[in-house]
């Protein structure tokens, strides 16, 4: 239990607000995020968006959700990466 813990890290995202991206993102779906710990530090976060690529765009777009592990692996089964 204390390994699942400390490897914890919340993989998805729901987009709040599109505004300047309405091509690459949609509001009210839900987006693998990509860990970059350079782009946190800057107030970013990396998004897998519609283009299939990762791209990173600030942090108040979106609010990081945690999924139930069930829904989490099927998600991380049909993402690209």
């Amino acid at each position: 239990m204390m390994k699942r813990q400390a490897n914890q890290f919340k993989r998805f995202v729901l987009c709040l607000n599109n505004a300047g991206y309405a091509a690459s993102l949609e509001v009210g779906k839900v987006y693998r995020i990509i860990q970059d710990d350079e782009a946190a530090s800057h107030g970013y976060i990396r998004v897998i968006d519609e283009s299939g690529e990762d791209y990173a765009y600030t942090t108040n777009r979106f609010h990081l959700i945690q999924l139930p592990s069930a829904v989490e692996k099927v998600l991380l089964a049909a993402s690209p990466r």
